[in-house]
């Protein structure tokens, strides 16, 4: 192990942590230990980490702000990468910004807002990175990623950089290309927005923001919402008509203020928080006959 970081050190390619814990790189504050833990400086670098890990046959997995993720409580023997040091921003040409994947959604919410641009009030509660808010086509009142994303740059699994363009991404409910092709790496997005009135905008993001404070359980450690809405209907209603809010399992339980979330609200385990994702679906499921979709991603379970 100690020799895998070495290497990976001696690339001089960005800040390396080694045998790191998960649970403070996620916002479920769960999961276990991690080989390590890269940063890398620029395109340049990861290209070349990606290419040195997959000579060495070493797992890697890109986790960005690791808001949507649940990692098994279990050792991940491979290394994590982080792309925060990718988060360049540009405000150019006729209501367009260019993106690091890295850079904080709620970070470019408030900047574009403050420049007078419509178009991302609905993501300005999302605590992602924007190369994460494309790859699950994140997205809040009625609109998501897919309705102003224009071209991203991506790293194939073959290591090459193309673009991909708004149709060729195949953006739906909550998915996109990317989620469909994870060994594709988002690098850089460009939004096409549209010229507004700083204060209505501004205004409606504070609005929107009361919303989620009256009606989510932010002051404990949570993943977003569990599952996706099922066409005509909401899963946090599903889940709590089969009298599961407020459902504890060990230190995790189904929120009693919206029941499609799962709080941290104990020092739960990711064990924890997968009974209740496993024991909601499952009686959804039994008294509806409705398969609800997990919206987050496991990793590390076997």
């Amino acid at each position: 192990m100690e020799n895998i970081i070495q290497k990976i050190k001696d690339l001089n390619i960005g800040k390396v942590e080694e045998s790191i814990s998960i649970a403070k790189h996620t916002t479920y504050r769960v999961g276990g230990t991690a080989l390590g833990l890269v940063f890398p400086r620029n395109v340049a670098c990861l290209v070349k980490l990606i290419r040195f890990l997959q000579l060495e046959n070493i797992s890697y997995k890109v986790i960005g702000n690791g808001s949507n993720l649940l990692f098994s409580d279990d050792f991940y023997d491979g290394i994590l990468i982080q792309l925060s040091e990718l988060d360049s921003i540009e405000f150019f040409g006729r209501n367009k910004v260019r993106v690091g994947a890295g850079y904080s959604l709620i970070k470019l919410c408030v900047m574009a807002a403050k420049k007078g641009y419509t178009g991302l009030e609905f993501a300005s509660g999302i605590p992602g990175s924007v190369g994460g808010s494309v790859f699950m086509n994140a997205g809040a009142y009625k609109s998501d990623m897919g309705y102003v994303v224009e071209r991203v740059k991506v790293l194939t699994p073959d290591l090459k950089i193309i673009y991909l363009e708004n149709k060729e991404m195949n953006f739906h409910y909550r998915t996109s290309f990317l989620q469909r092709h994870p060994n594709y790496i988002c690098l850089e997005v460009i939004l096409q927005l549209h010229k507004g009135r700083r204060d209505a905008i501004e205004e409606v993001m504070r609005e929107r923001r009361q919303r989620r404070i009256d009606s989510q359980p932010l002051e404990y450690p949570s993943a977003g919402s569990v599952f996706r809405n099922p066409e005509g209907n909401f899963a946090g209603k599903l889940i709590e008509d089969v009298g599961l809010k407020g459902k504890r399992i060990g230190g995790a339980m189904i929120s009693e203020k919206h029941a499609n979330f799962i709080v941290n609200y104990d020092h739960a385990t990711a064990s924890d928080i997968k009974q209740l994702i496993d024991l909601a679906h499952e009686k959804v499921f039994k008294q509806y006959g409705i398969s609800m979709k997990v919206e987050q991603e496991f990793v590390n379970w076997k």
